[in-house]
C-alpha cells in the first residue's frame, strides 16, 4: 500500500468523525443496479476504513463483512461496529472464501487498488450472478463556494488536470447512478473533514496548518453563522458477475 494509503491509520478517530456518511437513495441505487435487495445479501464491505459504509450496509439487512487492511482504521472499525465482523486484508488478496458472497462494495476504496490482481480476486470470490460496487463522494461543483474551494486545492497541491477513476475491465458492463445530496455542518467540522484527506495528513504539521488559517479567513465571511452546508454527488457503478 502507498505512504498516502496508510496515513489513514493514524487519524482514524479524526476519519470517523468527520468524514461524511451516504444517503439511502445510494443504497437504494445499489440494490437497483445489482438487482436484488441488501437484506438478507452476503456483503463484502473491501477497504471498509473505520466502517461509514458497512455500518449503513448492516442497517439495510445485509449479513456484512469488513475487509480492511490498516491497523489504526481497524481498531477503530472495532471500536465503533463491535458487532460486525472484520478481516485483515485488502482488494489485491482478499482474505474471504471462493464464490461466498452476493456483492462486493469499495466505498472511497478500489483507487487503492491495482486492478490486475483486484478484478481477479473479486471475480474469485462472487458467487455467479453476484455484483461488485464502487462508489465515491465527491464535492458538487456547481455549488460556487465548493468550486472555489477545490480550485484553490487544486492550486495547492499542484494537481495537473482532472483526477480520472477508470471503471475495470474484466468484470463486466458497469452502471453507474449519481445520487446529490447534502448535510449541514459547523465550520470546525468542514475543515477537519479536508483535514482527514491523505493529501493533508502526509503534508506535513506547519503547512497543514498554515493553509487551515487560510481556509477559516476566506470561510468565516461565508459562513457567519459558523454553519457549513456540504453538497455531494456520489457516483457510484455496479457490474454484475
Amino acid at each position: 500500500m502507498t505512504t498516502r494509503a496508510r496515513s489513514f491509520d493514524a487519524a482514524a478517530a479524526l476519519y470517523a468523525a468527520h468524514r461524511p456518511g451516504y444517503p439511502p437513495a445510494l443504497f437504494d441505487a445499489v440494490e437497483a443496479l445489482a438487482g436484488r435487495p441488501l437484506a438478507g445479501a452476503r456483503v463484502a464491505d473491501v477497504g471498509a476504513g473505520t466502517g461509514i459504509a458497512t455500518g449503513l450496509l448492516r442497517e439495510r439487512g445485509a449479513e456484512v463483512l469488513a475487509v480492511e487492511p490498516g491497523d489504526g482504521m481497524a481498531a477503530e472499525f472495532r471500536r465503533t461496529h463491535p458487532g460486525i465482523p472484520i478481516v485483515r486484508g485488502d482488494g489485491d488478496r482478499l482474505p474471504l472464501a471462493t464464490g461466498a458472497f452476493d456483492l462486493l462494495t469499495y466505498a472511497q476504496a478500489w483507487h487503492w487498488t491495482d486492478p490486475a490482481r483486484s478484478v481477479p480476486e473479486a471475480r474469485r470470490v462472487l458467487r455467479p450472478g453476484g455484483a461488485l460496487a464502487m462508489w465515491w463522494n465527491d464535492t458538487d461543483v456547481t455549488v460556487p463556494w465548493i468550486a472555489e474551494q477545490e480550485e484553490r486545492l487544486r492550486v495547492f497541491f499542484e494537481v495537473k488536470g482532472e483526477s480520472r477513476r477508470t471503471l475495470p475491465e474484466g468484470l463486466g458492463e458497469f452502471t453507474t447512478r449519481s445520487v446529490t445530496w447534502s448535510r449541514r455542518i459547523t465550520l470546525d467540522d468542514h475543515l477537519a473533514n479536508l483535514a482527514s484527506h491523505s493529501a493533508f495528513l502526509v503534508l506535513g504539521e506547519a503547512r497543514t496548518r498554515a493553509y487551515f488559517a487560510g481556509e477559516r479567513e476566506l470561510l468565516n465571511p461565508l459562513f457567519p453563522d459558523g454553519i457549513v452546508e456540504e453538497q455531494y454527488v456520489v457516483n457510484v457503478s455496479v457490474a454484475v458477475v
